[in-house]
């Protein structure tokens, strides 16, 4: 059954051989540290990393590794990468690295165009796998949040991206069960697959929230989460 799961946005800037030396908004690296940190603290039999991307699928934990070749070509995926599952699976499993756990972990893509039950019964058999499953979601708000994002300013996003963190925070994930999977994609929201892949895992429960990060710098809306089941 899940346990405990951390929220956290699947943002190139995470990777800091993408911006050098001069960190890139550090409280959100720290906050999405701390996230992974408390997640692995919950002494869980499995950590699935949840992201989407093209299509639904698993991925070979033990072979993947993160390619951020799209954003440096200089940075390429190199000889020995086996696998290159997409960036929020990729920077995923790089938390878990750096937060120290060596358990078991599995890798699950989420279909970005899945529907919403989809999602929750993908969630809901994740939640399955041992008797404590915690769950890793890589997810993104809106891309449209100001007239420098990437997607420009729709005015819609505001909405959209509160409703998400009231959810969150007041531990009403069914709620994001009733996302618009169109207006997601009008607002370049990528984290509503895997948000509902969450709200299908907690199987109705209402777990407690810890934000720890809610903002939107160059527009995209990152929102930081640590979540308790029980």
């Amino acid at each position: 059954m899940l346990t405990a799961a951390a929220l956290c946005p699947a943002a190139p800037l995470l990777a800091r051989e993408l911006t050098g030396a001069d960190p890139v908004v550090p409280e959100l690296r720290q906050a999405c540290r701390d996230a992974a940190d408390a997640l692995v603290h919950t002494d869980p039999e499995v950590i699935v990393v949840v992201g989407a991307g093209e299509r639904t699928r698993t991925w070979d934990a033990a072979r993947a590794r993160l390619d951020l070749s799209r954003y440096a070509p200089g940075l390429g995926a190199g000889p020995t990468a086996v696998e290159t599952p997409p960036l929020p699976l990729g920077l995923g499993c790089r938390l878990l690295d750096e937060a120290g756990y060596h358990g078991r972990r599995e890798l699950q893509e989420v279909g970005a165009n899945e529907p919403a039950a989809v999602c929750a019964a993908l969630g809901a058999s994740l939640a399955e796998r041992a008797v404590r499953v915690a769950l890793l979601v890589m997810a993104d708000g809106s891309a449209r949040r100001g007239v420098k994002a990437p997607g420009y300013l729709d005015e819609r996003s505001a909405g959209f991206d509160s409703e998400v963190g009231r959810a969150v925070r007041d531990g009403d994930l069914p709620a994001l069960l009733a996302l618009d999977a169109a207006l997601a994609r009008a607002l370049m929201a990528t984290g509503r697959p895997a948000w509902q892949v969450l709200a299908g895992a907690t199987d109705g429960a209402r777990p407690t929230s810890v934000i720890r990060y809610d903002d939107d710098p160059f527009g995209v809306a990152y929102l930081v989460a640590s979540l308790t089941v029980g």
